[in-house]
């Protein structure tokens, strides 16, 4: 990824917190047949090793788990704010007429060794923690206790658990760091008034 330094997160913990808050990752593998990516909602431990793990479960009937059986390097791509960005929005390109179009966005790159939990007890936990996590916003969140137990054992024997442990950790925050003060908030505002507030209020952290 090409990664200018003014747009290189300068602290670890930013690119765990991007990643909790867009848990949808795009985990890239090579295998015989050449790339291919599935789109999981990860789990990340971010004190499982000098730069964390994440979890994640599959279908029985993906063919990723048995591909990866004997581990396999990966690349899960997680991504954050994004939207374009208009040179009509810089004060400055009214000015000198000096600015172009581009897209502002964040992402992490997590790269590392992917091995496989087939295991009862694994996945439980995994699905219980992501459960708990993402219906606690819910006005009732939903437990896997509100369901039979004879459902829930049968839908857990068709899912695999994965473990990634992170090796490489690279994030990019593209955020008109390059552009001054003023064009950075009149870029914010408009993403503001464009229903893009997490992109906007991304970019006025930078200021």
């Amino acid at each position: 990824m090409y990664l200018p330094a003014h747009f290189a997160p300068s602290q670890p913990e930013a690119l765990h917190q991007l990643i909790r808050a867009n848990p949808l990752g795009a985990l890239v593998m090579h295998g015989a047949d050449g790339l291919d990516a599935d789109h999981l909602p990860f789990e990340l431990d971010a004190a499982a090793g000098p730069l964390g793990r994440l979890s994640a479960h599959v279908a029985r009937a993906n063919p990723l788990w048995q591909r990866a059986a004997g581990g396999a390097d990966v690349l899960v791509i997680f991504r954050g704010a994004q939207a374009y960005v208009s040179p009509s929005w810089y004060p400055s390109k009214h000015e000198s007429h000096r600015q172009v179009p581009t897209w502002n966005y964040e992402v992490v790159h997590a790269h590392g060794r992917l091995s496989v939990c087939d295991d009862e007890r694994f996945v439980r936990g995994l699905v219980a923690r992501l459960t708990r996590a993402h219906e606690a916003a819910e006005p009732r969140p939903w437990k896997m206790g509100d369901s039979a137990p004879e459902f829930i054992q049968e839908l857990l024997g068709k899912i695999v658990g994965i473990e990634i442990t992170i090796t490489a950790l690279t994030g990019k925050s593209k955020l008109s760091q390059n552009k001054s003060v003023p064009d950075r908030q009149g870029a914010a505002d408009a993403l503001d008034q464009r229903g893009q507030p997490a992109l906007a209020e991304a970019m006025r952290k930078t200021i």
